[in-house]
């Protein structure tokens, strides 16, 4: 999935894209800066102590970092949108903490950044889609049908965008998501919000406008993460045996970036399943509600082609029996066909024949 991330000028957005990707990102370029980013799972370390594979392999998200929002700069705001244009999800930015050596944004109070960046992707999303519904308006001939659906659609989209309301609210069904994918709505996508804490912030578990803005994300459902960048930043230079041993005097076992990154990956609708073995221990990226033919496809088109059946047993089947032969001897493996919905946590194995 690809992910934009978007926030005012000096709130530490880069910063976060760099933790992410572990991209040192080089600020004078003028091109949009991508990289990917594991998605940290315990469970792929536990596999790959009981299989020992030649190989690990992560999920992944996919990031771009996007120009900064000028809120007073109209040549600036079109720069992000069409940077975000084509990701598939959101992740906001907002500046909580304190610093003398760098300047605030145009807006200071991290609530009053997190409204000004979302009250953009109103404003830009209804005049798109008013633009949309003067040129079906204002057509010198009669629409089609399809066209008068669409119509009715955007004036529903209209309504809701002239109170605020984030079409991602809305329930629409997958059709009309799909009539609406040229468009690129904003507000349509899924959105995390991650506020950039300072030390002092992140001990405290406290910072300026914190219950407006947990009470925004809960209202939309976003997806609401808090984060120290010089902290992670700190944590980065450290070995893995001093990394443990400082997220321990911190009372967590794992980093912001740890703990975004999994966050990203439920609100975006995403799961994991596996794939086992001595040569490679992997996890595999699907939607959810994907079915098993679609996960052969995710490995290789090839066994999705052939498709016989998929053997499936459950991560947690596995760890509390210890072997695939004693989960399979208390019946728990199950033989499924291409329609079978795969859940998050199963572990794959594809037959096939082309």
């Amino acid at each position: 999935m690809k992910v934009g991330i978007v926030g005012l000028s000096q709130v530490g957005k880069t910063t976060i894209f760099s933790l992410l990707t572990g991209i040192e990102v080089d600020l004078f370029s003028q091109e949009h800066q991508r990289g990917t980013a594991k998605v940290h799972d315990k469970r792929v370390d536990v596999l790959t102590k009981m299989y020992e594979p030649k190989k690990i392999t992560y999920a992944t998200l996919e990031f771009f970092d996007t120009p900064a929002l000028k809120i007073k700069d109209a040549k600036e705001r079109t720069a992000v949108f069409n940077a975000i244009q084509n990701v598939e999800a959101l992740l906001i930015v907002v500046r909580a903490f304190k610093s003398e050596n760098v300047p605030y944004p145009e807006v200071e109070r991290p609530f009053d950044q997190l409204k000004a960046t979302l009250d953009e992707f109103l404003f830009r999303d209804l005049d798109v889609v008013t633009n949309r519904i003067e040129r079906l308006e204002n057509a010198k001939r009669k629409l089609e049908p399809k066209e008068e659906i669409e119509l009715k659609l955007l004036k529903r989209i209209q309504e809701a965008l002239e109170s605020e309301q984030f079409v991602s609210k809305l329930g629409l069904t997958d059709e009309e998501k799909k009539m609406l994918g040229g468009f690129s709505l904003a507000t349509l996508k899924p959105i995390a919000v991650v506020v950039n804490v300072d030390e002092e912030q992140f001990s405290e578990k406290q910072y300026e406008t914190k219950e407006e803005i947990i009470k925004l994300c809960n209202a939309n459902s976003f997806a609401y993460v808090e984060l120290c960048g010089k902290l992670e930043m700190e944590l980065n230079s450290l070995s893995d045996e001093e990394k443990m041993e400082f997220l321990k005097e911190l009372g967590t076992e794992e980093t912001g970036i740890q703990r975004l990154s999994k966050a990203l990956y439920d609100q975006f609708g995403l799961i994991s399943f596996f794939t086992v073995g001595k040569d490679e221990v992997r996890a595999w990226t699907l939607r959810k509600g994907a079915t098993a033919v679609e996960a052969a496809a995710a490995i290789h088109t090839d066994l999705a082609r052939g498709f016989i059946k998929a053997e499936i047993i459950k991560y947690d089947d596995l760890i509390r029996l210890g072997s695939e032969k004693a989960v399979k001897d208390a019946g728990l493996m199950k033989l499924v066909g291409k329609e079978h919905i795969i859940e998050d946590g199963d572990i794959i194995t594809i037959r096939f024949n082309v």
